[in-house]
């Protein structure tokens, strides 16, 4: 079991049903999904930039990354239907916890001028969306193989009904929220 797991089963959990008045364990929030994309722009012009952005993404997540494809051509950008354009990958049970807990006590830290994350970027259902301009802030990624910086999104997804509930959940997971 991993840290974050146990974590929420020994203390969160119980926190949050004291806070929110909860009277069944199993109504209590709990994080559902960890979603991770890579928009890879200059695919359009390089292929093997898609390539090189699902090995990092590979290397971060510990887990093989989906293409995605463009819905429709736009002749401004010279994309054409069905061009790969990003990576994304969807964390589940034990890569979940490991991913945030990698998130939270090494990779956050590492970012440069790093003051807390947004506490209002969540999206009135109970998920949490964040933005990383660096992918070189997770060790897992070697600097020096690197062909170019790319950023992340990343989507916390719960089973919070409220954003209130959600941001105190993921309070519980010691995620440094400045407002």
């Amino acid at each position: 079991m991993t840290r974050l797991k146990k974590q929420y089963d020994e203390k969160v959990r119980a926190d949050l049903m004291k806070e929110f008045g909860y009277k069944n364990p199993m109504e209590v929030p709990r994080l559902e999904k960890i979603v991770i994309n890579m928009g890879v722009g200059e695919a359009v012009s390089d292929s093997k930039k898609i390539q090189a952005a699902a090995e990092e993404l590979t290397r971060i997540a510990g887990q093989k990354p989906v293409i995605t494809k463009s819905k429709k051509s736009i002749a401004i950008y010279k994309l054409r239907e069905g061009q790969a354009i990003g990576v994304k990958v969807t964390l589940r049970q034990s890569r979940m916890y490991e991913f945030l807990d990698r998130l939270v006590t090494i990779a956050l830290p590492r970012v440069r001028d790093f003051r807390g994350l947004n506490g209002k970027s969540f999206d009135g259902r109970g998920n949490y969306a964040l933005g990383l301009k660096e992918q070189i802030v997770f060790p897992e990624v070697d600097y020096d193989k690197i062909d170019e910086i790319r950023g992340m999104d990343i989507v916390i997804c719960t089973t919070a009904a409220t954003d209130k509930e959600a941001k105190a959940l993921l309070k519980g997971f010691d995620l440094p929220f400045y407002n």
